[in-house]
């Protein structure tokens, strides 16, 4: 990344929020337990539905904290080029998930977690706030989204 850009507008950190989502495969999920207790691991993930679906076990602490907890904060591995994304979370059971983001995720990961073990469940990540920056000179305006509503 060349820092002598000058900071990109609403509408540029946008479409590059969007496209990260649809070519990149892993991003970090933040989740922490009813005691506050913290867990962060990087997930295969599907943008599909203006929703990040993500898929993990019910049976460790990531599932049960999205499960119970019902929101997490996203992020990308880049610390240049930062997008973080505080969503809803929905569970779904294997059997419950929709057609077409199971279908979507399978496409994009090679994985059908439907065929695999009955502990694993899909977890739909509704945004409701996005921040994406590149340095210290795009930290103004770095809210891409509030409140579930783009802001370009």
């Amino acid at each position: 990344m060349e820092i002598t850009k000058p900071p990109r507008g609403p509408v540029e950190r946008k479409a590059d929020v969007l496209a990260r989502l649809e070519k990149e495969i892993d991003i970090w999920v933040a989740s922490a337990d009813a005691d506050g207790l913290p867990c962060m691991v990087p997930l295969w993930f599907v943008w599909h539905d203006e929703s990040v679906w993500l898929v993990t076990r019910l049976t460790n602490p990531t599932g049960r904290n999205l499960r119970d907890g019902g929101r997490t904060r996203l992020a990308f591995a880049d610390t240049r080029d930062v997008v973080l994304i505080d969503g809803d979370v929905e569970t779904y059971a294997l059997q419950e998930v929709p057609e077409a983001a199971a279908e979507a995720f399978l496409a994009k990961t090679g994985w059908d977690p439907r065929q695999d073990s009955a502990s694993y469940a899909f977890f739909r990540v509704r945004p409701h706030a996005v921040q994406a920056w590149h340095e210290q000179r795009e930290l103004p305006k770095r809210h891409v989204m509030r409140d579930g509503e783009w802001l370009a």
